[in-house]
């Protein structure tokens, strides 16, 4: 994996609360978008069907988390995985003490 690639995909995870690595055309990439939407919560995805590093950027994913598909979805720098995993992570409450894990805490 080039150096430059994983500093993409590290930067990309750090300065996005929400990071997904999706393409264009992928019916999975769109449900997980779609779930996010209804949270109403903003998110940051990287079509990688439509950038020139793309297959790069999933080769380099795939060695970083071992999942070779998409969407790849990193919720306040965890990975939380793909679209089962996340729609999991929804209903069991998992995603939303993710999406909260960052907000600031209320002072005693």
């Amino acid at each position: 994996m080039s150096t430059a690639v994983r500093a993409l995909i590290l930067a990309a995870i750090a300065e996005n609360p929400v990071m997904i690595f999706s393409k264009s055309y992928c019916p999975y990439c769109t449900r997980v978008k779609a779930l996010f939407d209804e949270l109403k919560v903003v998110y940051k995805a990287l079509e990688l069907d439509l950038d020139e590093q793309g297959q790069a950027i999933q080769a380099a994913l795939k060695e970083l988390t071992g999942q070779s598909t998409v969407p790849n979805v990193y919720v306040n720098g965890t990975h939380v995985g793909g679209c089962d995993s996340t729609i999991a992570a929804n209903k069991s409450g998992k995603l939303k003490e993710l999406l909260d894990s960052s907000a600031p805490k209320p002072k005693a």
